[in-house]
């Protein structure tokens, strides 16, 4: 599985320069007006994991390929849009399919870049964007819950199972509150999931402050990080990472950065933000033909890890034999690590650890 992500905010926040910067393409406009986006852009990317590197550099593999990293640029969305206004519930029917929300704010002050609202406002500009997916969601919810009526009066238990979760989101949307502040049993999660609301969906923020100030943050900053109240807060410069962007060698990107005082960009920072916002970690599989990266949720046990590669290895799993991706390296390969007793045989019920390296036995 893999990390998707749909980029949201209020118009010219910095969202689709931020866009063009992330996935290094100019497929998205970043143009100086409200709905640019007229359609959402997909952009996919090679997650940067240096421990994939040192693995291939060990083995000798002929082919490094990492995981992949998705970004949906969305149209910006204006107060009101869950009723229709600017391009309305077109856009926020987008943020249904992707797995989190990475919410784009303006905090850096510009004259030459209209603000929608005429002022720069980072918690204002929240508020407008968290009330239209939370009214999204209202309507979403009283659409099906006037279409299940019927049914589960009539006696059908599905209905009536998928209906007593919708009254308990209904609820808490009339109080202004997300879905996922429902009182759900664990029995009733799956239900809760399948219905795709925006407000049960995990979301970041990402602070777009000017150059000068991506390395403390401002005034702006600082009071997103009290409004968040403990979600992930990554500060960047669209602008930096545009620059990084049109740089062709890592090592011409690390002098950058270096040069402005950072020592990693701000795509690096959204992915380990994100990662651990959706509580992914990667396993690796390495050889002489090539090193690959597998991302995975955290707990999942070593068939389901097999499986993610093909579904005859979870079905024929035997065992997994197992390095951490630092033995593998500091024994100078598998070769190495069997000698020094670091490969160990992993059995069906087997937690996979971020950073392991595996080799599934199976029979089919």
């Amino acid at each position: 599985m893999g990390f998707n992500c749909g980029i949201v905010g209020l118009p010219n926040v910095g969202k689709s320069t931020l866009f063009n910067a992330l996935t290094s393409t100019a497929s998205a406009e970043a143009a100086n007006y409200p709905f640019c986006t007229i359609e959402p852009n997909v952009g996919r990317i090679a997650v940067p994991d240096m421990r994939l590197s040192d693995l291939a550099r060990v083995a000798g593999s002929k082919m490094i390929l990492p995981t992949q990293l998705e970004f949906v640029d969305i149209a910006g969305i204006v107060k009101g849009a869950s009723s229709g206004e600017g391009l309305g519930n077109k856009f926020l029917s987008n943020i249904r399919e992707t797995d989190a929300i990475l919410h784009v704010v303006r905090c850096f002050n510009d004259d030459d870049v209209t603000h929608v609202s005429g002022g720069i406002d980072p918690i204002s500009d929240i508020d407008v964007i968290e009330t239209e997916l939370l009214l999204a969601d209202l309507e979403s919810v009283e659409k099906r819950i006037s279409g299940l009526e019927k049914k589960a009066k009539s006696g059908d238990k599905q209905s009536k199972e998928i209906l007593e979760v919708l009254l308990l989101v209904h609820d808490v949307l009339k109080d202004g509150h997300s879905a996922s502040d429902a009182n759900i049993q664990d029995s009733q999660r799956k239900i809760l999931s399948q219905l795709q609301l925006i407000t049960t969906k995990p979301m970041m923020f990402v602070c777009n402050v000017s150059e000068g100030d991506v390395i403390s943050g401002n005034d702006y900053t600082k009071r997103v990080i009290e409004r968040a109240n403990g979600r992930p807060v990554v500060t960047i410069s669209a602008v930096i990472e545009s620059e990084i962007a049109i740089l062709d060698f890592e090592t011409e990107k690390m002098e950058f950065l270096r040069s402005i005082g950072l020592d990693s960009t701000g795509l690096s920072r959204v992915i380990r933000s994100g990662y651990d916002l959706l509580g992914l970690i990667t396993y690796f599989t390495v050889g002489p033909k090539e090193a690959r990266a597998w991302t995975i949720e955290n707990g999942i046990k070593a068939p389901e890890a097999a499986g993610v590669i093909h579904t005859d290895f979870e079905r024929g799993f035997i065992c997994a034999e197992t390095i951490s991706w630092m033995d593998y390296v500091e024994c100078g390969g598998e070769h190495g690590a069997k000698q020094a007793g670091k490969l160990r045989l992993e059995g069906k019920e087997y937690i996979v650890q971020d950073g392991d390296v595996m080799n599934f036995r199976f029979n089919v």
